[in-house]
């Protein structure tokens, strides 16, 4: 699978942003959240389950970011993009509608990721790809 330049920025930008939000939730839980106005205790399981996450977000990240540079992973980082960016948008519109509105920080980074998934969908949207290249065929075209 050959990448156009709006497919490699899509995966770019998607794998960035996956792996530098997954590393600052597994490093600097306290200070990721507090930017969105969430303040979280000093518990070691609540800690646990956030960084768990982060850390698997992080390495999405890293497989979007090496599909870009790796032909045979191109497959497998489209799969993780779009996992993530419709699976968190997802997620996050549940818990509007079950706990009420968040901050908005929080409606800010569903923008976001909403924003991301529309490029995903747009940039590796069935036949986008360009087509396979045909071999010389014996048939001979109908007249």
């Amino acid at each position: 699978m050959t990448l156009s330049l709006f497919q490699k920025i899509t995966l770019g930008l998607a794998g960035i942003t996956a792996l530098v939000i997954g590393l600052c939730i597994l490093a600097v839980p306290h200070q990721f959240y507090a930017s969105y106005g969430i303040s979280l205790a000093d518990d070691a399981s609540l800690l646990s389950e956030l960084r768990a996450p982060g850390a698997g977000l992080a390495v999405l990240g890293g497989l979007m970011l090496w599909g870009m540079v790796n032909r045979t992973m191109r497959q497998v980082a489209l799969a993780a993009a779009l996992t993530v960016y419709i699976a968190f948008p997802a997620g996050r519109l549940v818990g509007v509608l079950v706990d009420g509105m968040p901050s908005g920080g929080i409606l800010g980074a569903l923008a976001f990721e909403v924003g991301i998934a529309a490029l995903c969908l747009l940039a590796f949207r069935r036949g986008s790809r360009p087509p396979a290249p045909q071999g010389n065929s014996s048939h001979a075209p109908a007249a």
